[in-house]
């Protein structure tokens, strides 16, 4: 059945190949496909060495995971407007107006990534005791917490530049900047954690440590790009104006808000997800985070995926092109699918290995084992909902992905996960059977809004996006 499967969605990429919008495609996707597998390996790696130390380091890292992720929801407004406002204006041959936007949106993540560091910084032990940390990860979470918060707003300039270069279809610089930095954060954890090369044996500390200097990096790098190189499309000067300006700000909000509100409910959602399952005890709860890191290898794909119908939906849209942004988006499922199913048959068939690199506890490596087959079954949803969304933030349409995480998230990981764990007392795997269920529900709500074709014309804000604004840099 399952072979079957992949044959039909292979089928259906071949049809699409006649025009070549594939290679397009391809062309976007690669490179944000390899950042994000290899940005996912690099983190695999990560938490191997982090669980060489012992599971409790799993756990203190696991539980900072959701609330880290929660602070960066916070730039998901102008990220994601900044995305698809570049890919308009490229699509409409406005290169100015899209350089003008990403200069707006550096300042808005850079005073946004202050804020957010502080924030992370002072509530950091309330946040990992809200989380369930107990007494044996307690004081190893907040001091982990706190030093990968104090680098948050590097990482918010980065990803506002990313976002910027992915409307504008150039994915292959985030790439390259993402990598090196990544790569430096596994060897510095290397050094770091374990005391190499004559430097001090920190530990946990030292991952931590590694992690926030290395997004300073990948910043770094980043502005090089924009104000001290010609080779991308959106490089700009410093003596451009960075006065925040209130119509492009609330233009970039108008679209991005509904996204960072999913991500709010999102995060807040797997943040109670992960303290449900914290309640079933230290080793329960490592088996979940292996499960979790995992599980990156199979989101990678799909949001590379999601990355390449953003950009292509919303340049087809600036150009005044629907029909052409509903082929591309089409194609992008149907090779989401075939990936996704190919990622499934590979969990299903090494999950317990994949599971023993992390760990010697046969018994956690075995739970992690299990819920990465649960995971395999997920791969359709999963990869359906992610790069159909992508479409929809492309055009604009970012309420539908909003409507789809909140009641997938507080339905299923919230509600029905806390009732197959603590009252019909499955366990782990009743807490990952309730993840499945959000993957199949968020994906059918996108799935018929895309279907419905509504997205497509949605001109007034296309038409906006066009209008050149009266002062530029």
């Amino acid at each position: 059945m399952l072979r079957s499967f992949i044959e039909s969605k292979i089928a259906n990429v071949k049809a699409s190949m006649s025009d070549g919008s594939w290679q397009r495609i391809l062309s976007i996707t690669w490179p944000a496909f390899i950042e994000l597998v290899l940005s996912t390996l690099f983190g695999m790696v990560d938490m191997v060495m982090v669980g060489r130390l012992r599971s409790a380091a799993i756990t203190a890292v696991g539980l900072t995971n959701q609330p880290f992720l929660l602070l960066l929801a916070i730039f998901a407004a102008a990220n994601v407007g900044t995305t698809t406002l570049v890919a308009w204006n490229i699509g409409a041959k406005d290169k100015e107006r899209a350089v003008y936007v990403t200069r707006q949106t550096l300042v808005i993540n850079f005073v946004l990534g202050i804020v957010m560091s502080l924030v992370g910084i002072v509530f950091a032990r309330r946040t990992m005791l809200f989380m369930g940390a107990g007494p044996d990860v307690i004081d190893d979470a907040t001091a982990y917490f706190q030093i990968v918060s104090a680098g948050l707003v590097f990482q918010a300039v980065s990803m506002g530049i990313t976002a910027a270069l992915r409307g504008a279809g150039e994915t292959r610089w985030p790439m390259y900047y993402n990598l090196g930095s990544n790569f430096f954060n596994v060897f510095g954890n290397y050094v770091l954690i374990f005391g190499k090369f004559g430097f001090p044996r920190w530990e946990l500390t030292g991952a931590a440590v590694s992690t926030t200097f290395s997004r300073f990096l990948a910043c770094s790098v980043g502005i090089y790009l924009l104000f001290f190189s010609k080779r991308s499309m959106l490089s700009t000067s410093l003596r451009g104006r960075y006065l925040p300006d209130p119509a492009i700000i609330k233009r970039i909000f108008s679209i991005g808000i509904p996204s960072a509100l999913e991500q709010f409910v999102l995060r807040t959602g797997l943040m109670l997800f992960a303290r449900t399952v914290s309640g079933l005890g230290t080793d329960q709860f490592a088996a979940h985070q292996i499960g979790l890191n995992i599980s990156g290898l199979t989101f990678s794909p799909s949001m590379a995926f999601g990355v390449a119908a953003t950009t292509l939906v919303g340049q087809s849209l600036g150009a005044d092109e629907p029909e052409t942004a509903e082929k591309h988006a089409n194609t992008v499922h149907h090779m989401a699918l075939a990936v996704s199913a190919i990622m499934g048959m590979v969990f299903l068939l090494f999950s317990h290995p994949m599971a023993r690199i992390y760990t010697n506890d046969l018994a956690v490596a075995a739970a992690a084992g299990t819920v990465l087959k649960l995971l395999a079954l997920a791969q359709p949803g999963q990869s359906t909902q992610l790069s159909l969304a992508g479409a929809l933030r492309g055009a604009g349409d970012t309420m539908y992905p909003l409507y789809a995480s909140a009641f997938g998230i507080w339905i299923f990981r919230v509600v029905v996960a806390y009732i197959f764990v603590e009252i019909f007392h499955w366990g782990l795997i009743g807490a990952w059977l309730s993840l499945l269920l959000d993957q199949y529900t968020r994906a059918a709500v996108v799935y018929f809004r895309f279907r419905s074709g509504k997205w497509k014309y949605m001109r007034s804000r296309t038409r906006e996006a066009k209008k050149t604004e009266e002062t530029y840099a």
